[in-house]
């Protein structure tokens, strides 16, 4: 199965869940991007490495990674293997020079440890064709500050919008709306609703 190269093109807060994050995926060398919430230690995570700061004590994936090059073990690649019921399912590719080892993890964390690798994040067409949203023109999402910690994080609305009573014409342009604002969670829970339309 071709592996399809994926970049970290935004990460911001969650619209649909208080003290979650919205990390978006974007195709290298393509117009998809691929929303996954996370939570907030993994955002912090995340961004920190992102943005270069330095912690005054290691983080777990600091850790992990520390461990890890101790005994000569690097991360070569990140893999996003399948999606089952909305959760996307994650493994890294590590190697010792003598022997390639696959660790599965959650998608959160093995992001926030490919970014500490700078090593390349892959998925496969099917995930792309099943979760991405395709993004007209050139709209991009930007990294947002959220080094505060969770208790300074301002809670956020859980409850959904009701798209199940809107027309499909009205979902249609809501998607367009959605991502004209860069808002790729709402995005793609219209999607969802309009997947869910296309196959009942």
């Amino acid at each position: 199965m071709k592996k399809i190269k994926l970049d970290i093109v935004g990460l911001s807060y969650s619209q649909t869940q208080s003290g979650a994050y919205a990390l978006v995926l974007g195709e290298v060398s393509g117009r998809r991007r691929l929303p996954i919430i996370i939570g907030s230690f993994e955002a912090q995570a995340i961004a920190i490495e992102i943005e270069k700061m330095t912690p005054s004590r290691p983080l777990t994936h600091d850790l992990f990674k520390s461990f890890a090059e101790a005994y000569h073990i690097m991360v070569q690649e990140v893999i996003i293997y399948n999606l089952v019921d909305g959760i996307f399912f994650s493994k890294l590719i590590c190697s010792d020079g003598k022997k390639v080892m696959e660790i599965d993890a959650r998608t959160s964390d093995a992001i926030a440890v490919a970014v500490r690798f700078d090593c390349p994040i892959f998925t496969y067409e099917f995930i792309l064709s099943s979760a991405g949203i395709v993004i007209e023109g050139n709209d991009f999402v930007y990294l947002e500050n959220i080094t505060e910690t969770p208790e300074e994080v301002t809670p956020v609305s859980t409850t959904a919008p009701g798209f199940s009573a809107l027309s499909t014409d009205e979902l249609k342009t809501k998607l367009q709306e959605a991502l004209a604002d860069e808002s790729y969670e709402k995005a793609a829970k219209i999607r969802d609703e309009l997947n869910r339309r296309k196959a009942s």
